[in-house]
């Protein structure tokens, strides 16, 4: 699932994701792309943030376009981006991890956004990305570990916020296994090169100023027989097991 190479994944590894388990639908061609009032490009997430006992998930869209929040139980929220291209929704706080897709509409069409929207009872927050490594949402400092992504075969990405374009450097039980850039906006997510061993970890995210350091355990994901998201306390932090376009199960640590 994941690449093996240690490498900075940039956002260009983003996956449309169309449906609950299915594989994404086609991106638009030119010619619907030059449409005009029939396109609408896909919306995007920018934060979110606890105000007011409720979960404001905030984000930017075409101007004018209905965005849509919806679940894979069925039920969606709705929000219209004003006219400089932004929206916003206020959910009610939950006892349960919630996974979210995202999209708008314009005329006839619908647009997916990229990736799923996680939220945890803990307040935590991140958009999914199947074979590559979450963005965190939530308010996080930067320097700061944001996520481990792994697979059940041990494939596994770290990601998390550095001072851009300078050079991170990952740890795993004391070893240094791989470096990468961040980019410009001070992100960064490292594929490791070799499979992850199950069990226990200690992970260390170092650069010229600062260490970040995450205690983690990696089990195999146990298959979703009650609906596309599982979420669980572990050592590090939140973990959810969830489904992705492929079928396969990807298993997200959204560390503290």
């Amino acid at each position: 699932m994941f690449p093996k190479t240690a490498t900075l994944l940039g956002l260009s590894t983003l996956v449309l994701l169309g449906g609950w388990g299915k594989a994404p639908p086609a991106a638009p061609d030119a010619a619907q792309a030059g449409a005009g009032a029939d396109y609408a490009a896909p919306p995007n997430v920018v934060a979110v943030r606890a105000e007011a006992g409720h979960l404001v998930v905030s984000g930017t869209a075409p101007p004018g376009v209905q965005v849509r929040l919806g679940a894979p139980q069925g039920g969606a929220l709705f929000a219209k981006a004003d006219a400089a291209g932004r929206w916003s929704l206020a959910l009610p706080p939950s006892t349960e991890a919630r996974i979210w897709g995202l999209s708008d509409k314009l005329g006839g069409r619908q647009a997916q956004a990229q990736g799923y929207l996680v939220l945890t009872p803990q307040g935590r927050a991140a958009l999914l990305r199947a074979g590559a490594g979450a963005l965190r949402l939530d308010p996080l400092r930067s320097p700061a570990l944001g996520a481990l992504d792994f697979d059940n075969e041990g494939g596994a990405v770290v990601s998390g916020f550095a001072p851009p374009d300078s050079l991170v450097f990952l740890r795993l039980d004391g070893r240094q296994i791989a470096e990468a850039r961040v980019d410009a906006a001070g992100r960064y997510a490292v594929a490791l090169a070799q499979a992850i061993p199950r069990g226990t970890h200690a992970l260390e995210v170092a650069g010229d100023t600062f260490t970040n350091t995450a205690q983690v355990e990696v089990a195999a994901a146990q298959p979703l027989a009650a609906g596309p998201l599982r979420s669980q306390l572990s050592k590090g932090g939140p973990r959810v097991d969830w489904l992705t376009p492929g079928g396969g199960v990807q298993s997200t640590v959204l560390l503290d």
